[in-house]
């Protein structure tokens, strides 16, 4: 027997429940005309802090809606609804159902929401099996009580205990997903369980048991704060201001460029190991969230690698080809992220550190055709003066008379997809296109210039 994947919906695979949306799809069409009392104040509170036993108390009196009626008159709101909900499915949550399914496993959809509302909905989501509450019917009619169990806590785990029974499924090889503490039972009876966006009690019960707390509105790896879901990586731009920093000046422009929403493609050139602060000045001012690709050396060090991941950094190992590292981002642009990468790969050295001609890696052209995601350069110019190649540490002691780093930001670049290479060649122009016009002066440095650009 082999093992199962098995999601919960609501607050799992989209940010807050169904309950609302299915609501909205039934008084569209005039399939129900009265609500159930304090239904909008237990679907926000519900979509705030998870299942509460009065909104399971709510689903569970949801039959008394149906009564009377012939399960057909729910079809076209249930399809309405699928189409609604389907669109707010996190990104990854497909990525990760399609990962499943490619590995040979079963995917399910384990629901307390009636069967005859959802089946639409894990149809179009591609679920191979649905264990869901279901309603009895009489006559052609739902009479207002239940047909088998109420999927719910235990009798979620029984339901699924049955399923797994009648398919051959061995639920100690199986993976789970929920962000209720209600589906610990559940949790518990799987081999790999896993706590999607959970509410609080499960992120305690989680981080005690060490499993994997994930969000599927995030690439895989990015952590967020739990309970208030906020990604690490906003915390880090909220307590990078640029007061904290007085020893630069950032002067940053063109960053209208940078979509608002959607994947994008940002690359830019290399100068200074301040290059980091720099983005993050430069992020901070789109309002959106990076994933960058870095050396793997970074990511092996303890303690930083896993700080990296964690605020979304995608480790790069460029003796074994950087295959994994490319998936990963082209999963990440394909969830509507921005990747940043810069294509020099390292910062350059000596006299190289003064060419005006920049060299690039395929990379950022080889993602561009695999996603079709626009490539938006940047320019950063004079963070070598507030970090030279040189020196172990930032020059922190001048605040007086301060450097000032330059961030440009252009137009995408015009790529013809035909050559990894020839695209190379007009990322790294565009790149220089965003620099000061001395960037593009032949000149020969200095033996002190050289020195600085040494590490």
């Amino acid at each position: 027997m082999g093992g199962a994947a098995i999601f919960d919906l609501d607050r799992t695979l989209l940010q807050g429940g169904t309950g609302p949306l299915l609501s909205r799809a039934m008084y569209d069409l005039g399939v129900v005309t009265r609500r159930l009392p304090g239904e909008r104040l237990l679907y926000g509170l519900f979509d705030r802090v998870g299942e509460t036993l009065p909104s399971i108390l709510l689903a569970r009196q949801a039959t008394l809606v149906a009564k009377g009626r012939e399960m057909a008159s729910f079809d076209a709101a249930a399809v309405a609804a699928a189409e609604t909900i389907a669109a707010v499915i996190h990104p990854f949550a497909i990525s990760l159902i399609e990962q499943h399914k490619a590995a040979g496993r079963p995917v399910v959809l384990a629901t307390t929401t009636p069967y005859h509302l959802i089946a639409p909905l894990a149809e179009r989501l591609g679920f191979d099996h649905v264990v869901a509450t279901r309603y009895r019917i009489t006559d052609g009619r739902f009479d207002g009580a239940l047909s088998g169990r109420f999927v719910w806590s235990r009798g979620k785990l029984a339901a699924v205990r049955e399923w797994a029974e009648s398919e051959g499924v061995d639920l100690s090889e199986s993976f789970a997903y929920s962000d209720s503490i209600y589906d610990l039972p559940l949790l518990s009876a799987v081999g790999r369980p896993a706590a999607v966006n959970p509410d609080p009690r499960l992120s305690l019960y989680a981080v005690t048991r060490g499993w994997p707390i994930v969000h599927f509105d995030v690439s895989p790896g990015v952590f967020k704060v739990p309970v208030v879901g906020v990604e690490l990586q906003r915390l880090l731009f909220l307590a990078s201001p640029p007061l904290l920093t007085p020893y630069a000046r950032f002067d940053i422009a063109g960053t209208e460029h940078i979509p608002r929403t959607g994947p994008a493609i940002l690359v830019g050139n290399h100068r200074s190991y301040f290059d980091l602060q720099t983005i993050i000045q430069l992020l901070r001012r789109t309002g959106r969230t990076t994933r960058a690709l870095g050396k793997k050396e970074i990511f092996d060090v303890p303690g930083i690698g896993a700080l990296a991941t964690a605020l979304g950094g995608i480790p790069v190992d460029r003796n074994g080809g950087g295959t994994e590292s490319f998936e990963n981002a082209a999963v990440a642009l394909e969830g509507g992220e921005l990747v940043c990468l810069l294509p020099q790969g390292t910062i350059p050295r000596g006299a190289r550190f003064y060419d005006p001609v920049l060299k690039g890696r395929t990379g950022a052209a080889r993602l561009a055709v695999m996603t079709r995601a626009p490539v938006i350069p940047f320019g950063i110019w004079g963070s070598e003066h507030v970090w030279p190649r040189s020196s172990p540490i930032p020059r922190v002691l001048n605040v007086l008379d301060p450097p000032t780093v330059r961030v440009r930001v252009g137009q995408p670049v015009d790529l013809k997809y035909r050559s990894a290479v020839a695209d190379t060649r007009r990322i790294m122009e565009a790149i220089v296109d965003c620099l000061p016009p001395e960037a593009r002066e032949h000149r020969e440095p200095t033996e002190e210039e050289i020195r600085r650009a040494t590490p």
